[in-house]
């Protein structure tokens, strides 16, 4: 365990839950489930293979089978005129893998030669998941339940996070899931540099130890290195046995390059330490990709975190470049984040990204005229992308605009000494998604109601239902009463309650999941989208549909005086 990267606490809540869901089971107690997540190269499988051995646990993984090799006279029975195709040795991976629960959960390993039977403690792993369970979640929740009920030992899946938005963790363990069987998700997070430049020096001392031909390295190079792998230990020992390969370009090229330009670029004149640091910086990292250097990820929940707090680093007024009289007021110090390459990283859209941002930027704000000019610089970002034809030139601008412009606009965060004045404050998902959702069922809904007028729903809505919500004859259809009473008038209330906002978790994807049909280009929820979580205040039309065609009522056209 000391060898690990990962941290302490982490390793203490795994080893934690084995001991509690093996050794302290009931006899009666159904089998148990752990989830373990994090960033590639984190050390998720490293941690459970070395409690595992320090706790005398057996671990049985599934792999994935590989398709069988065929010969030619199988080929020729399987694909002949009289086969059928009923010849062919396939099985579905679903149905293998239950059978290798059952297996696994019934039998011991075999005994191999030297290994003691002492302890038949065991746990199931499973990093590999079968293909069919990514298009069809239900099969294997099935499973699950049925692995809850009937197993004797704790079944342990790793999964990877992904930051591009499509999170297997969201399709395959959702919310209720994760609820009703009580699986206990441990989240890792990516090695600090720190731990990671422990492990690279310990191995480049066992190497060199071992009297290898191996170019080693010094200290600024394995810095270098550790901060162009983002957290992932893996990429980061495969990087330092190919720098360190004997012969290597990199050794004569890369590496004495980078030492002279860095010793170059850090030692001109008339530059801070703070100011050579951050070009330092700016150049080792536009650098360091050359050597197997991974791209960074941010998930947006960070991404907006970094946008919103801005970051600064101190600037005396005589390096400062000075501003005239009358622009005084726009003196910052200088920003510790590039706000492009926030929103690159974040894997989303320019117009997402904003939508976010309009969403949570006001409760940072302490100062009403600076609200109004970040509203201004949003507004003009958002004209920026009105136009369908250039918007995927024109949304990387967009996003720039309005990022640049919220952060300048907080005058409460202009120098490094402010923080604003506030603390930690959550983040929400925009309340777009729940409106743009609530129109689109209202317009689904009005269509099917009052498809004899041959309206737009647009114009139902806001030009003949108000009329009809008038009348003192109302319909005889209560579902028709229903929707005109919810669109057609406005309550009568002196102020409007707000929509209740969902929280922004840190590892939430920033594009809803869609519904089956066509969505915006931007990403945005489809126009067919129905979802149990709005408040539905008109029935669902395939009812209101079923109840016409029931009752055969016929609407009645109101001619005006």
């Amino acid at each position: 365990q000391n060898d690990l990267a990962v941290q302490k606490k982490k390793i203490e809540e795994v080893e934690t839950w084995l001991k509690m869901h093996i050794f302290q089971r009931q006899p009666k107690q159904g089998g148990s489930v752990l989830l373990l997540t994090g960033p590639p190269g984190c050390g998720k499988t490293a941690t459970l293979q070395i409690l595992a051995r320090d706790l005398g646990l057996q671990v049985q993984e599934w792999t994935n089978p590989l398709s069988l090799d065929f010969t030619k006279e199988d080929l020729r029975n399987m694909f002949g005129h009289d086969s059928n195709f009923h010849t062919f040795p396939s099985q579905a991976q679903a149905a293998l893998f239950q059978d290798f629960l059952l297996r696994a959960n019934k039998y011991n390993k075999l005994q191999m030669l030297g290994e003691s039977s002492e302890n038949d403690k065991k746990l199931i792993l499973i990093e590999d998941i079968p293909n069919q369970f990514y298009r069809d979640p239900g099969s294997l929740h099935e499973i699950l339940r049925s692995f809850v009920r009937r197993s004797r030992c704790p079944l342990v899946f790793i999964i990877s996070d992904n930051f591009s938005g499509d999170s297997n963790q969201r399709s395959l363990f959702p919310t209720e899931i994760v609820e009703e069987l009580c699986i206990c998700n441990i989240s890792f997070k990516p090695v600090a540099p720190t731990n990671m430049m422990k492990v690279l020096n310990r191995i480049a001392a066992a190497e060199a130890s071992m009297n290898r031909e191996n170019y080693t390295l010094d200290r600024t190079s394995l810095e270098l290195l550790c901060r162009g792998c983002s957290g992932d230990i893996r990429s980061a020992i495969n990087s330092l046995q190919f720098s360190s390969t004997k012969g290597c370009s990199l050794e004569k090229k890369f590496w004495s390059k980078k030492k002279k330009s860095s010793t170059i670029k850090c030692d001109e004149t008339g530059v801070s330490k703070v100011r050579k640091k951050s070009k330092c910086d700016t150049s080792e990292d536009q650098e360091i990709q050359a050597i197997g250097g991974k791209d960074a990820s941010i998930f947006l929940f960070h991404a907006l975190g970094k946008i919103i707090y801005c970051k600064r680093e101190a600037v005396s007024e005589a390096e400062c470049p000075q501003l005239p009289a009358h622009l005084s007021g726009h003196r910052r110090d200088t920003l510790l984040i590039q706000p492009e390459e926030i929103v690159e990283k974040s894997h989303m859209s320019g117009s997402m990204f904003n939508l976010y941002l309009h969403q949570n930027y006001m409760d940072f704000f302490s100062d009403i005229d600076d609200v109004v000019r970040a509203s201004e610089y949003l507004s003009t970002a958002d004209v920026l992308c009105s136009n369908w034809s250039a918007r995927l030139v024109m949304e990387s601008y967009s996003a720039s605009v309005a990022t640049r412009g919220v952060i300048h606009s907080n005058t409460s965060r202009a120098f490094a000494h402010q923080q604003g004045g506030m603390g930690f404050r959550p983040l929400h998902k925009p309340q777009w998604f729940l409106i743009h959702k609530k129109y689109q069922e209202n317009c689904i809904a009005a269509k099917s109601l009052f498809s004899s007028f041959c309206l737009p729903p647009e114009c139902l809505q806001t030009e003949l239902l108000p009329y009809l919500a008038m009348l003192a004859n109302p319909m005889r259809n209560q579902a028709q009463i229903a929707f005109i009473q919810d669109v057609g008038r406005l309550p009568l209330k002196r102020h409007f309650g707000r929509l209740q906002l969902e929280a922004l978790g840190d590892k939430d994807p920033g594009v809803p999941e869609l519904s089956h049909g066509d969505g915006d280009p931007e990403g945005l929820p489809s126009s067919q989208s129905s979802g149990s979580d709005l408040p539905g205040s008109q029935p669902q039309p395939v009812a209101a549909q079923a109840l016409l065609e029931e009752e055969e009522l016929r609407i009645e056209e109101y001619d005006s005086d």
